[in-house]
């Protein structure tokens, strides 16, 4: 049984949409509306399908999309997210998948894109078409009665104040509040106009519809406004009429460890509530430390989340800064791919170029892109056999210069 990957047309958009929601295991089907509201945002160039010879039915999804992703430094790297990959459960193990990634990684250089990224929905996928898992993420839920914070807590002690806002004030703030963050976050990318109206419910999807949620913005003594949380909670009582409620933070935007102190305080201290569940945030987040008792945050989560594939390694590796000066020459092994090489990275003067120089290290191209937002160890890689030191000392050096002081974050899915 054959099967023609192609970019789609617009005619064929619906039944590409069906069959992303086939392939993700969602029942619903796709609405009118869903399709007009798609179709203004989607690069039909970027958008990938593969359609059975016989039937003609679409039983392949791939879809890519320009991205901003910030690195160790705070420069803005040119990304190609990808997003919507699917294959039906009917036509697996045929290649559809590689023929697509392979059909995009080659656009995506030739556009001149330095990484490509995706969130990973399974894990054995992606590493052997050069991801590498770059940003984990952690998410806690804090028994609110032991944290230990005073429950007559009612206004952040520095003079700042927290403030409920609607969805309306959430889109005038938060996109600027979000670009701050981002900034100084190693991992974040950037959030279009559409996110914030599916955050806020403008705008919904028939196959996730819209829970409406709670909005809180935190503001400084000087009145700026340097946090924002949106939150859900849910409505659990015993039968002695004793609430037991959860609050589901889905969004934490904090641009000042006094705002995360402030938000948090504030979700520990609302009436009825026994457990706040934080969402997704860094591995390092300093949530469970800014209360008394940290032990009251639990883990529930602690995975990998956003992967990097490096496109460009010279470009790459001169935009991100490095906080130890070293160099390093590194062999990229990447069969037939755009990052093959060997280069020689200037730490400290922030130069990378090709050279014909003795290897350091050899190492996939998946293991740079772990490596790349400073995140993973290279001292971890190289005793799992999955990066090769050639020249004694070599995987110390790369773990002193890749390291970054705090861990990179992505705090959003695409």
């Amino acid at each position: 049984m054959s099967a023609d990957v192609r970019t789609i047309t617009e005619s064929e958009f619906p039944q590409w949409l069906n069959a992303v929601l086939t392939g993700f295991l969602t029942a619903a089907r796709v609405t009118e509306s869903d399709v007009a509201r798609r179709l203004a945002t989607t690069d039909f160039s970027r958008t990938q399908g593969a359609f059975d010879a016989d039937t003609g039915r679409c039983v392949g999804t791939f879809r890519s999309f320009a991205q901003e992703l910030t690195v160790p430094g705070g420069a803005r790297v040119a990304a190609s997210a990808v997003s919507n990959v699917t294959v039906s459960p009917t036509h697996r193990r045929r290649g559809l998948l590689s023929r697509m990634m392979r059909a995009e990684l080659a656009a995506a250089h030739a556009r001149g894109d330095v990484l490509s990224t995706l969130i990973a929905a399974e894990y054995p996928i992606y590493g052997r078409y050069g991801y590498g898992p770059a940003a984990g993420i952690s998410e806690w839920e804090i028994d609110v009665p032991r944290t230990g914070i005073d429950p007559r807590w009612s206004a952040p002690e520095d003079g700042g104040r927290i403030d409920l806002v609607d969805a309306a004030e959430t889109r005038r703030v938060g996109p600027a509040l979000h670009e701050r963050l981002r900034a100084v976050t190693p991992g974040a990318v950037d959030r279009d106009a559409r996110w914030w109206n599916l955050a806020t419910g403008v705008e919904e999807r028939s196959a996730h519809p819209y829970t409406p949620r709670f909005f809180a913005v935190y503001r400084s003594a000087a009145g700026e406004v340097e946090g924002l949380v949106g939150y859900q909670a849910d409505d659990h009582w015993t039968d002695a009429k004793i609430p037991l409620n959860t609050v589901q933070v889905t969004d934490l935007i904090a641009v000042t460890p006094a705002a995360q102190r402030a938000l948090w305080h504030y979700l520990c201290s609302i009436d009825w509530v026994m457990k706040v569940r934080t969402g997704r945030r860094a591995p390092d987040d300093l949530a469970p430390l800014l209360l008394p008792d940290p032990r009251a945050a639990r883990t529930l989560t602690s995975a990998d989340f956003l992967w990097v594939r490096v496109l460009d390694v010279v470009r790459a590796l001169q935009a991100r800064t490095y906080d130890v000066p070293g160099t390093l020459v590194l062999e990229v092994m990447d069969p037939d791919g755009p990052a093959r090489g060997r280069y020689r990275l200037d730490a400290g003067a922030r130069v990378c170029a090709p050279t014909g120089e003795p290897a350091d290290l050899r190492l996939d191209v998946s293991r740079l892109g772990s490596l790349y937002l400073g995140d993973e160890s290279a001292v971890r890689l190289a005793e799992l056999g999955l990066i090769e030191e050639l020249r004694p000392g070599a995987v110390a050096r790369a773990d002193a210069v890749f390291r970054t002081a705090r861990r990179p974050w992505c705090p959003d899915v695409f």
